[in-house]
């Protein structure tokens, strides 16, 4: 198991980081929820007080993260984590200068991690000193990070073997079931999932069905909790879009994104966060 004490910085409070962030304060780890943007803060705070408030947490669930969890505008804050996941958007430029803020910012000796979904580890490990990509390692969770029991390891070139030991045991600690890929631009997740996408949309393109039609076949025929579409109205079509060109750019015309998406994207229809994307809400 895990030895010693940890206290854990997570960095953004979007959908990804305050999710993650709510598991560690959960599992009883001190906890440190950071974006500069005091509005993602309270929107972070309210979401997560939300699902507190919800009948699966119990009384002492809502305590301990009360006790636990702590939002904060300043990286200096996280000077003393052992563990800082950066859980920003999915632009490599943005993420290279988070993470080498975070280099910075943090303890020598502490593990940093990405919860990058589809940029190689070992690309963005070129943003932080040589001496600290030994303890940089993929930690990419699925949303919504609350409920889904995903955790999928990404070690790169350099990470060392205790890196991947620790991100292993956080796992079990943490209730995920960790999976392991090869450092490539996707991993083995999205790569399987874009596929689908990929395909989905090209169903549409092509008229052979609506949207509505695929997103009823992969719940009734392929036992899918939620369809191709509502699955990218859920993580927002922007964030789609963007891991379609990077698997664009690594793998060719496979992974490109159909005319609707960006047409969709252009008129605001964003997803779920919008009230409307290939459905309405």
């Amino acid at each position: 198991m895990i030895a010693g004490a940890h206290s854990i910085g997570i960095v953004g409070a979007g959908q990804m980081g305050r999710e993650i962030a709510l598991v560690f304060a959960l599992a009883d780890f001190p906890t440190w929820n950071v974006d500069p943007d005091p509005a993602a803060l309270t929107s972070a705070d309210l979401h997560v007080g939300a699902l507190l408030g919800g009948t699966r947490y119990l009384d002492t669930d809502r305590a301990r993260v009360h006790a636990r969890l702590t939002y904060t505008e300043r990286l200096a804050d996280l000077s003393g984590a052992t563990v800082v996941i950066e859980a920003i958007p999915e632009d490599e430029a943005l993420k290279r200068k988070v993470l080498a803020e975070i280099a910075t910012t943090t303890n020598p000796g502490a593990l940093i991690a990405s919860n990058t979904s589809s940029l190689p580890i070992s690309l963005l490990a070129e943003a932080l000193p040589a001496e600290r990509r030994d303890w940089f390692i993929g930690m990419h969770f699925a949303a919504p990070v609350s409920r889904m029991k995903f955790l999928e390891i990404i070690p790169g070139e350099a990470t060392a073997n205790a890196a991947i030991e620790m991100a292993t045991e956080f796992a079990a600690v943490l209730g995920k079931q960790p999976t392991f890929s090869k450092d490539v631009a996707g991993f083995a997740s999205n790569r399987l999932l874009f596929a689908l996408l990929t395909e989905a949309q090209r169903l549409v393109d092509e008229g052979v069905a609506t949207v509505e039609d695929i997103d009823r076949t992969c719940r009734l025929a392929l036992g899918h909790p939620v369809g191709p579409f509502e699955l990218m109205d859920h993580v927002s079509n922007d964030l789609a879009l963007s891991i379609h060109q990077i698997l664009e750019q690594a793998y060719g015309d496979r992974f490109a994104p159909s005319k609707a998406l960006r047409e969709l994207i252009g008129h605001g229809a964003l997803g779920r966060k919008a009230g409307r994307g290939w459905h309405n809400y």
